[in-house]
């Protein structure tokens, strides 16, 4: 199965979140396959639940999967870099101190892992104790052209700005952006993302200039009663992509 996520004219890529197989089915249709599936590893109870069950999802969708967190939870780490190893998906989310450990176990370079950085109100600065331990501490705040050649020693294809409350955090986003694309480094902006402030932070990363944007939106394309990602709300993000894109 395909490792690399399948990306819309070689640049952008939905993340959002499966309820089930058949739903992560509709929405992988919904956007001709430009999505990768989040599967939480926090809804699972034991590492082979979670395996047997993220597998019907990489045979739906043709490995279309996105090994999750749950909200970004840095005690699912481990759990992910054991998920990882088994799965082999397109794409692993990780806390910045999990990077590292997700791709010594991959054992090959196509599969796409970010690393979590948070806004700290700074412009230009962000902050990377998003780990077990360094979570439960002050904030540790690094420039972000520092934190993204860490992130490349450690193996990272991106970085995942998180959580940016949609456009609470523009400029300092914006600076982000540029950031990775000077650096060749690829971009996934997460929280607070919907169908009305969508088109605006994702062109922001392209205009500038980011060669690989993964932006996640998540909660508010949910259904609330049935739980599952509304198909027709992923096809019209995919609309405004193509969009953006020209």
């Amino acid at each position: 199965m395909e490792k690399q996520p399948n990306f819309y004219k070689e640049r952008v890529c939905l993340n959002v979140l499966a309820n089930s197989v058949e739903n992560g089915k509709e929405c992988f249709d919904a956007c001709e396959g430009h999505v990768v599936l989040g599967v939480l590893s926090k809804n699972y109870e034991t590492d082979e639940a979670a395996i047997d069950d993220m597998r019907r999802y990489q045979e739906a969708t043709d490995n279309a999967l996105s090994v999750g967190l749950g909200a970004g939870d840095p005690n699912q780490s481990e759990m992910v870099i054991r998920l990882s190893e088994v799965l082999q998906p397109q794409h692993v989310n990780q806390v910045f101190t999990g990077v590292g450990g997700s791709r010594s176990v991959l054992k090959q370079n196509e599969t796409f892992i970010n690393g979590l950085v948070s806004p700290t109100g700074k412009v230009g600065y962000v902050n990377i104790g998003t780990g077990p331990l360094s979570s439960q501490g002050e904030s540790i705040e690094v420039t972000i052209e520092a934190v993204i050649a860490l992130l490349k020693d450690m193996g990272g294809s991106s970085i995942k700005y998180f959580p940016m409350k949609g456009l609470a955090h523009i400029e300092e986003y914006r600076y982000v952006a540029e950031a990775c694309a000077k650096a060749g480094f690829a971009l996934e902006p997460t929280g607070g993302i919907d169908l009305d402030n969508f088109e605006e932070i994702l062109q922001i990363a392209v205009n500038a200039g980011v060669e690989k944007i993964i932006p996640h939106i998540y909660s508010s394309i949910i259904d609330a009663e049935t739980g599952d990602t509304r198909p027709a709300d992923v096809a019209t993000l995919f609309e405004i992509t193509k969009k953006v894109l020209g």
